[in-house]
């Protein structure tokens, strides 16, 4: 009977130790790291691969944002920038630049990796998805960047059309309605003003070149 109590015992305090532990472990503050250029599906796995080189164990790897359970030593800031250099990225420090990175990611994610287009526009998509004034956020990607953030929504469009008409898959009218066009005359005369082509001489083209996503707007 000591012996059937004392094991209750055991168990409800081993039970008690790991319900602390993992508590623990969940509340603990992670660290956000900011990267540049990180655009698709490959650079999150190349960001997994040197944060594990170094022992790093993250939360979250998503778009331009990562979080990890450790801070980071000077010495693994440089590793893993130097590593993250080599696939073509790029660890952030400074406050615009993190902002306008998350701009682009957001924008990224919104056209080109999401089937459906936000029901709101995309002023106020931002402005709710990143916490920002729009006026603010439009007044920094435009000095920094050269170009407005309407401007960049816009050729980043152009070239997720570019990608359906290469695929065939929907014809003007669906793709207009995908991406949230008036009209497939909006998008026929949008699409010419970027590339100096209607989207039917475009699908006629050999050589159909399209833009890297990292070097839209770059």
């Amino acid at each position: 009977m000591i012996y059937v109590t004392f094991l209750r015992y055991s168990i409800r305090q081993t039970a008690s130790i790991e319900t602390t532990f993992i508590h623990l472990k969940k509340s603990k503050i992670s660290l956000k790291i900011f990267i540049k250029y990180m655009v698709s599906k490959r650079c999150k796995m190349a960001v997994k691969e040197e944060l594990q080189k170094l022992g790093l164990h993250f939360v979250v790897v998503d778009l331009g944002e990562v979080e990890v359970m450790e801070d980071l030593t000077s010495e693994q800031r440089i590793q893993l920038n130097l590593g993250l250099r080599r696939s073509g990225l790029e660890l952030m420090d400074d406050k615009r630049s993190v902002l306008i990175e998350k701009i682009v990611n957001v924008i990224i994610e919104m056209i080109h990796h999401t089937d459906e287009s936000p029901k709101v526009n995309y002023s106020d998509y931002l402005s709710e998805k990143l916490g920002y004034d729009y006026t603010y956020m439009s007044n920094v990607f435009s000095e920094v960047k050269g170009i407005t953030i309407q401007q960049f929504i816009i050729v980043n469009k152009i070239e997720r059309v570019k990608e359906y008409l290469i695929y065939d898959e929907l014809n003007l009218t669906e793709i207009s309605y995908k991406l949230h066009y008036s009209s497939v005359a909006h998008l026929s005369n949008q699409f010419k003003k970027v590339t100096g082509l209607t989207p039917s001489n475009y699908k006629q083209l050999k050589d159909k070149k399209r833009s890297a996503i990292e070097d839209i707007g770059a």
